[in-house]
This record gives C-alpha cells, structure tokens and sequence, in this order.
C-alpha cells in the first residue's frame, strides 16, 4: 500500500519550490520593465516624425473639408525627411553595436547603457516598419524604394557638409598665408633699411668696378680719372707688346 503522507511532503516541497521561482521571476520582469522604462532614451525626440504626423493629422479649414489639409506632395516630402533621419539613425546604432558590445563585455559599461541601446534598436524597427507603412498608403509600392532615395539624400547632405568645411578651410588658409605673406615683406623691408644705415658695411656692397689681372684685383670707382688712366695704360702696354712680337 502506497504511503501517501509519505509522498505528499516532497511533492509540496516542489510545488512551493516552483512557485516560489514563478513569483521571483515575474517580480523580476515588472521590476526590469519598470526599471527599463525609467531609463534615458539613446536617441532624442524626432521632430521630423513629429513633423511628418502632424501634418497628417491637420484638419482642414472650415468650408474647405472635401478638399485634404495638406497636399499629398506635402506629405511625401515630410515622410522622406523622416526616412533620412530613420536612415542617420540606423548608422549611428549600427556603428556603435560592435564597440558597445566589446565595452559591455570587458565590464567598461554598465547594463543600463546596454538596455538604453537594445530599447533603441526596437524603436528603430517599429519606425522603419511605420514609415514603409505610410508610404505604402501614400503611393502604392513607395515603401520599397523611400529609404533607397532617403539613403542618397543623406549622402548628399554629408558631401555638402564636407565641401563646406574644406571651403571654410580654404578660406581661413588663406587669410593665414596673406597675413604670413605681409610679414614677410616687412621683415624683408627692415632688413634692407638697416643695411643701407649700416655705416661698418663693407666698400664692396656700396656698388663699384673691378679691374685688374689674374694675378691682382685693384677695385676703383666707375667714372673717376684714376680708373681711366688705369685703363689706357693697360691698354698701352698690351699693344707694346704685340707690336715687339711682330718684330
């Protein structure tokens, strides 16, 4: 015969085991949840979301409800403005992942920077699964190419940043070497104004002829007597002695 007094003290055991595991674990969701939604969102608000339902859901003007509040290119263009921040959105967190992963990894962060960037991953999807929505409902087929278009229109944006920053960059250059320049010339300028004051200068630097053979140099004054009766003697004593040679 079976002892069911017996049986009945392991059995409650484990009933009370799991359900003490149940309470816990459930008590440990809520608290995570609660805790999780208390936390600083990755991103900041979206204004061209708030931009785009706005518009969406501004009411016509009275007398004029058979025709829409706001043009439908209107809202397109307000749509697509929101796919490009979708998309500069999903390269921040896509570039972040790996280096987080290896933060949180080595114990550099703590958890609530990991559940911060998971909650932002999932309000990423549910964006881009809402905008592909509202395409759709705008042009049938639209949401399979908004964020192709949203794509290039981001690059666009980052080249015409890039081409203003070197344009800013070439121009600051510029002041900088037209400043450098100016110096120059008056560091040039002095240097010259001081040499012509020297008086220790060197007779060689005042300007002047020299004349004379291999042998010896005699530097004279251009122009003066001196010079040119030194001339016409060398010249004198040169045909001399050709003439004798003929001889």
């Amino acid at each position: 015969m079976v002892d069911w007094v017996s049986l009945t003290i392991p059995f409650a055991y484990l009933g009370i085991l799991i359900g003490s595991l149940a309470t816990f674990s459930s008590l440990y969701r809520k608290r995570k949840a609660a805790k999780s939604s208390t936390l600083e969102p990755w991103f900041g608000p979206n204004v061209q979301r708030d931009i785009y339902l706005s518009l969406l859901h501004l009411e016509p003007e009275p007398g004029k409800e058979k025709s829409p509040a706001v043009p439908d290119g209107v809202l397109k263009a307000a749509l697509l403005h929101r796919a490009v921040e979708d998309i500069r959105r999903i390269l921040e967190v896509k570039n972040a992942k790996q280096a987080l992963s290896n933060l949180l990894q080595r114990g550099s962060v703590g958890d609530d920077l990991w559940q911060r960037f998971l909650r932002a991953e999932k309000e990423i999807e549910a964006e881009l699964r809402d905008v592909v929505e509202e395409a759709n409902a705008l042009q049938s087929g639209w949401g399979q190419t908004i964020f192709q278009s949203a794509n290039e229109m981001h690059h666009n944006a980052i080249l015409r940043e890039k081409l203003i920053a070197v344009q800013a960059q070439g121009k600051s250059d510029k002041e900088w070497w037209q400043q450098e320049k100016a110096s120059i010339q008056s560091k040039f300028m002095k240097e010259l104004e001081e040499g012509e004051k020297d008086p220790t200068k060197p007779a060689s630097t005042l300007g002047g002829d020299k004349v004379g053979s291999d042998e010896d140099t005699v530097l004279v004054e251009s122009g003066g007597p001196i010079a040119s009766g030194a001339l016409s003697i060398s010249k004198g004593g040169t045909s001399k002695k050709r003439k004798g040679g003929k001889k």
